[in-house]
C-alpha cells in the first residue's frame, strides 16, 4: 500500500442535488488507483441546499450506508462542514436571485480556495457538478487562481435516466430496481443500477498561482489584479542586447550607447537575469529584489562584471577597455554621482528612442525607495531579455 502523501478534502459546490456528493465519492473511492479516501468534505450551497444535504445524506443515513457497503472509514461530511453563502448583509442565501448574490458567492468560493490552498500538505478536489453555472464558473475560476500543481477539478458524468432519478446516489454493489416516473407520478420504465455508469472526468485548468500576486479580498478585484499583471507581462516587447554590434534592440528597435552606458544598462539587464532571487517564478511582476543600491554598482566586484561586458564589445587587448579600467580600478570602483548622470542619460536616450510611452516604465532605469537609499533596476520582465556577446 502506497504511503498517503496529502490530507486529501473534497470540495463541492450545489444546489438541491446531494446525489453529487455520492456519485464523486463513489467514483473516487472505488474507480480511481489509488482510491482517494477524503479526509474532509466540504459543500459549499445554498439554505434550500443545505437542508436538503442534511435530509438526505445525515438523517436518512446514506453516506453512512455508503462506507459500510464498500468498506470504508466513516464519511466526513457534518452538518458544520456544509457552508451557507451569506448575502452582503450577513443573511444566509436562500437561493441566488441577484446579482449581489452572485458577487457575494463568488468572493465566499475565491477566499475559501485560498485558505484551504495556504496549506502545502493538503490536495484538494474540486467538483464542479451539481451546482449552478455561476457556482460552478467561480469554484473553477478560484481553483485557477489559487490551485497548486497536484489540486485536482473534477466532473462527474452519469448515465442520464439515472442521472435525474431522486433515488440514485450511487452503484451499489447489489443490482437494485428503480421506476422512472413521469411528470405525473406514473411508472413508466424500471432501470437496474447495474446499468449504471458514473465516470469522472478530470479537467484541466490553467494554475496562475506563483505567476501573478493577487492580493485582492473580492473575487472581481482579483480577476483585475490577474488581469493586470497578465497584461504587463504580455505587451512587453523583448529587449536584446548585441555587444558585438553594441547596439540594443528593445522591439525592432535599435538604440545606440555611449559605451558606459551600455555596459551599466545591461549589467542591471544581468541582475535580473543571472541574479534572480526567485529563478522558480517565471514572471518578475512587482518584484525588485535584484535591484542594486548605488552602494553595490560602485563597488569593484560591479566593475569587474561591467568590464567584462566591455571586453565582449571592444575585444579584450583594445586600449579603450584597459584605459576605463584602469581609471576606475584606482577609485575602487565607478562613484556614484557618475553613476546617476549616466542612468540619467540613459533614460534620456530611452525616452527619445521608444516613442509608445506606456512601455517607457518597463525599459527605463527606475529608481525605488527614499532618497539616500533607492535602489536602481529595469522593470522588463526576465523572460523578455536576451544579451548576446
Amino acid at each position: 500500500m502506497s504511503k498517503k502523501t496529502y490530507r486529501e478534502i473534497l470540495i463541492f459546490v450545489t444546489g438541491t442535488t446531494p446525489q453529487i456528493v455520492t456519485e464523486t465519492l463513489y467514483c473516487l473511492t472505488q474507480g480511481t488507483e489509488p482510491p482517494v479516501s477524503p479526509d474532509e468534505i466540504h459543500v459549499i450551497t445554498t439554505l434550500s441546499g443545505k437542508e436538503k444535504i442534511e435530509e438526505e445524506l445525515l438523517k436518512k443515513g446514506r453516506l453512512t450506508g455508503f462506507s459500510k457497503e464498500f468498506n470504508l472509514p466513516p464519511i466526513p461530511l457534518t452538518r458544520e462542514s456544509i457552508h451557507v453563502v451569506d448575502d452582503e448583509k450577513g443573511i444566509p442565501l436562500e437561493d441566488i436571485r441577484e446579482v449581489s448574490h452572485n458577487e457575494s458567492l463568488g468572493d465566499f468560493i475565491a477566499n475559501f480556495i485560498r485558505e484551504r490552498t495556504e496549506d502545502p500538505g493538503v490536495r484538494l478536489h474540486c467538483s464542479l457538478a451539481g451546482g449552478r453555472k455561476t457556482m460552478s464558473f467561480y469554484l473553477g475560476s478560484a481553483l485557477q487562481l489559487f490551485g497548486r500543481p497536484w489540486d485536482k477539478l473534477y466532473h462527474v458524468l452519469v448515465s442520464p435516466e439515472f442521472e435525474s432519478h431522486p433515488e440514485f446516489y450511487y452503484k451499489p454493489r447489489k443490482d437494485r430496481a428503480l421506476e422512472l416516473k413521469d411528470s405525473n407520478g406514473k411508472a413508466i420504465k424500471r432501470l437496474h443500477t447495474k446499468d449504471a455508469q458514473i465516470s469522472l472526468a478530470e479537467l484541466p485548468f490553467v494554475r496562475l498561482r506563483d505567476k501573478v500576486p493577487l492580493d485582492g479580498r473580492g473575487f472581481k478585484e482579483l480577476v483585475r489584479e490577474g488581469q493586470k499583471e497578465i497584461d504587463m507581462a504580455s505587451i512587453q516587447p523583448p529587449v536584446r542586447v548585441n555587444l558585438s554590434e553594441k547596439v540594443i534592440y528593445i522591439g525592432h528597435v535599435g538604440i545606440d550607447m555611449v559605451p558606459i552606458q551600455m555596459v551599466l544598462y545591461v549589467n542591471l539587464l544581468r541582475r535580473k537575469l543571472e541574479g534572480c532571487h526567485f529563478p522558480e517564478m517565471p514572471y518578475c511582476l512587482d518584484c525588485i529584489d535584484c535591484f542594486p543600491y548605488l552602494g553595490d554598482l560602485s563597488n569593484r566586484k560591479t566593475l569587474d562584471e561591467i568590464v567584462k561586458d566591455y571586453q565582449r564589445a571592444y575585444g579584450p587587448s583594445s586600449g579603450r577597455v584597459e584605459e576605463f579600467r584602469r581609471h576606475w580600478e584606482k577609485k575602487g570602483g565607478i562613484d556614484s554621482d557618475t553613476l546617476r548622470q549616466n542612468i540619467s542619460k540613459i533614460n534620456t536616450t530611452l525616452k527619445e528612442s521608444i516613442k509608445d510611452e506606456t512601455l517607457l516604465p518597463y525599459f527605463i532605469i527606475s529608481p525605488i525607495g527614499k532618497h539616500g537609499s533607492k535602489r536602481y533596476g529595469v522593470r522588463v520582465e526576465k523572460v523578455k531579455i536576451k544579451v548576446e556577446s
